[in-house]
């Protein structure tokens, strides 16, 4: 695992799930990290969970709405002030709402899109101000989903915020190469989260799914202590761009 001492990182969404699990593997790397989430007591949970992972650590947990442009501005001048600066961001914050395609209200295709979407333009903007004024690179991790690359009749607009984010991503690679900030992208495959437990819960969906994954297995939120620190490792110099699909196999079979 890489070394992360001396480096800070924020962590959209990073009260639960998969941005707990990159949380997780941050501060056991030596990173200090600020927790943003809208659930103030799964927030104060998390960050307690992380000082006990990694009693050496800073964790500082903002209550902040990713699709309030305010509210991310001011957690990126709350977390500089708590924790001095920011070298590593993960977008990671999502949200779904499952209907079908004629059936989907514009107001709820248009909230799926200001968190998933937005949020992540909103949170990659701010940050990435504060690592060029520090002038020493950094790098930025927007959690995708397999869902960008294949059909998702009933999460359509899921799928849509996160074929976006892939499309945002390799525009901030190039644009912030200069400035020596990477800027990656995560697709997970089937993992079980709060977000994902109805689908887990039902049985044929669940052996359907797992089936066609040659892992046979869904992903658990700690695959992914390991994917955040090497994506946010600053010795990896020349990793920008890219989109790591991190699903057990699903995709290729």
């Amino acid at each position: 695992m890489a070394d992360l001492h001396g480096k800070v990182a924020v962590v959209t969404g990073g009260n639960g799930g998969i941005g707990l699990g990159m949380a997780e593997g941050l501060v056991a790397a030596g990173a200090d990290v600020a927790i943003w989430g809208r659930d103030e007591g799964k927030n104060a949970d998390a960050a307690a969970h992380l000082r006990e992972l990694a009693p050496d650590r800073r964790v500082v947990a903002l209550r902040c709405d990713v699709a309030d442009e305010q509210q991310v501005v001011d957690a990126t001048t709350q977390t500089v002030d708590a924790l001095g600066r920011i070298d590593a961001c993960i977008a990671n914050a999502g949200v779904s709402h499952a209907a079908p395609i004629t059936e989907m209200s514009l107001a709820d295709w248009r909230r799926v899109m200001a968190v998933n979407l937005d949020g992540a333009f909103l949170t990659m903007r701010e940050v990435a101000k504060r690592m060029i004024a520090q002038g020493d690179g950094g790098a930025m991790v927007a959690v995708s989903s397999t869902s960008a690359i294949h059909g998702a009749p009933v999460t359509s607009g899921y799928a849509a915020s996160k074929a976006g984010l892939l499309a945002f991503v390799r525009s901030c690679a190039v644009a912030w190469a200069r400035h020596g900030i990477r800027v990656n992208a995560v697709l997970p495959g089937w993992t079980r989260t709060d977000m994902t437990e109805l689908g887990y819960q039902d049985d044929r969906f669940r052996e359907a799914t797992t089936r066609r994954t040659p892992v046979r297995r869904w992903g658990e939120p700690a695959d992914f202590r390991e994917v955040a620190v090497f994506l946010c490792d600053p010795s990896q110099t020349f990793h920008t761009g890219d989109t790591l699909v991190v699903d057990g196999g699903y995709t290729v079979f």
